[in-house]
C-alpha cells in the first residue's frame, strides 16, 4: 500500500472512527472499510496515471471519509431506506465531529453520490472520487456476483 495512503488511514483510526467502517458490508462482501480504501487508492493512481494536479492529501481523505455514515444500511430501518441520497450528509456530520476538514474534503464527502443527489462537486478532487467511487461499487458488486461479471466489465474498460 502507499505510504501516503497508510499514512492517512493511521491517522484517521487513530484520531476517530474510522476503524468501525470495518463492522458494516457495503457492496457484497466488501467492508464499508475496504471499499473507502480502494476508492482512495484507485482514486491516487487516476491522477497519478492522467498527470492531473491536485491536493492529493485532501483527495486521500476526503476518499476515506466518503462513506463515513458509521451505521448498517442494510438493516431493515426506515431511517435507511433513502440511504444513497442522505448518507453522504450523515458522512459528513460524522466526519465532523471527529476530524478537522477543508473545504476540499467536505465537498468530497457530501457531493460523491452526483448525480443521485442533485447537488454535482465543485471541485476537481470531488469529481474524481465520485467517479472512481461508482468505478469501484461496479467492481465490489460484480465480484460478489461472481468473476466472470467483473472479467467482463475489465475487459469493456480496457483495465
Amino acid at each position: 500500500m502507499r505510504e501516503e495512503l497508510q499514512t492517512a488511514i493511521q491517522n484517521l483510526e487513530r484520531d476517530g472512527r474510522f476503524h468501525m467502517e470495518t463492522h458494516y458490508l457495503q457492496h457484497g462482501t466488501v467492508t464499508v472499510y475496504e471499499h473507502s480504501i480502494h476508492v482512495a487508492d484507485a482514486s491516487l493512481s487516476f491522477v497519478r496515471k492522467l498527470g492531473l494536479h491536485v491536493d492529493e492529501k485532501s483527495l486521500i481523505r476526503g476518499a476515506l471519509l466518503h462513506d463515513y455514515f458509521l451505521y448498517d444500511w442494510h438493516e431493515k430501518d426506515l431511517s435507511h431506506r433513502l440511504h444513497g441520497f442522505t448518507h453522504p450528509a450523515r458522512a459528513l456530520q460524522n466526519a465532523r465531529e471527529d476530524y478537522t476538514l477543508n473545504r476540499v474534503e467536505e465537498n468530497i464527502i457530501l457531493r460523491h453520490m452526483f448525480p443521485l443527489t442533485m447537488m454535482p462537486p465543485a471541485c476537481r478532487e470531488g469529481w474524481i472520487v465520485c467517479l472512481v467511487d461508482k468505478y469501484c461499487a461496479a467492481q465490489e458488486t460484480l465480484h460478489a456476483l461472481g468473476g466472470h461479471f467483473q472479467d467482463k466489465l475489465r475487459h469493456s474498460l480496457g483495465t
